[in-house]
């Protein structure tokens, strides 16, 4: 008879969620709500932050921080602990993405999409594990890119940050797979969100097509034709969380319409 698997589900779980307020964020804080966690969400726009907790101030919780900064970050979860206890989730979803030709790519531009898309995830990850090794159970899952497994043209900076993350996750795995811990990175194509609109605006004013044809354009790059729902990109790390994710550890999980495999 095979074994039956665990049935330990997310109620009652703590979750930090960067850049949790918006976008694909937004659409995982909402999931893991849905699912009986309580979320620490933390962003650096504390407006935006106070009026999306709003939603279910039982269960949500807003910290104002920016990833990119050590201090912030340990005061973020020092905050997070101190309303809803250990973290035992950590969705590190705060992302940035901007394109410039190589040769147009200066130090300024690099720094800031390895800070916010990789130091950032570094430092919150770093924050989060003591307590999911003193649990003996936790989930790193890092909203990464399918920039993260491919190149490119004119998002050098970008792609190198994501390749980072998902060696960052690879790494990290190994360390803790015996501790119960689990680590793994997600990677959308072009998904509806913040992101998406500075991509179309972009194509805009450097094309001269209109939004809806730069988004036909970018969609074009997904064999299913589309552009995806945040809540697909949720779905796929709301399972990553779950008790019957278990085994995926170090894994870049493609949700792409198959635009990469992996």
């Amino acid at each position: 008879m095979s074994a039956t698997l665990p049935q330990e589900g997310l109620a009652g779980r703590h979750a930090l969620v960067t850049g949790g307020a918006r976008g694909i964020g937004a659409a995982i804080t909402r999931m893991l709500v849905a699912e009986g966690a309580r979320v620490t969400v933390v962003g650096r726009d504390g407006a935006r932050l106070a009026a999306f907790c709003g939603e279910a101030p039982a269960q949500l919780h807003a910290v104002a921080a920016d990833v990119t900064d050590e201090t912030q970050v340990d005061a973020a979860f020092s905050a997070a602990r101190a309303r809803f206890g250990p973290v035992a989730i950590l969705v590190n979803n705060a992302g940035q993405a901007e394109s410039a030709p190589f040769l147009k790519t200066d130090r300024a531009l690099w720094d800031r999409m390895l800070a916010v898309n990789l130091t950032g995830a570094f430092l919150c990850s770093r924050a989060a594990l003591p307590d999911m090794l003193a649990g003996r159970w936790g989930r790193i899952v890092t909203v990464a890119s399918t920039a993260g497994l491919t190149g490119y043209a004119y998002v050098a900076a970008y792609c190198a940050a994501k390749h980072g993350v998902v060696g960052l996750t690879r790494a990290l795995a190994l360390e803790v797979a015996r501790r119960g811990v689990t680590v793994n990175a997600v990677c959308p194509g072009y998904t509806d969100s913040d992101l998406l609109e500075a991509s179309v605006a972009n194509v805009v004013a450097k094309t001269g097509r209109t939004p809806a044809a730069a988004r036909e354009a970018l969609a074009a790059g997904n064999p299913q034709g589309r552009i995806l729902d945040p809540r697909e990109v949720a779905d796929a790390v709301r399972w990553l969380c779950g008790a019957g994710a278990a085994a995926m550890n170090g894994q870049a999980v493609a949700v792409c319409g198959g635009e990469v495999m992996p």
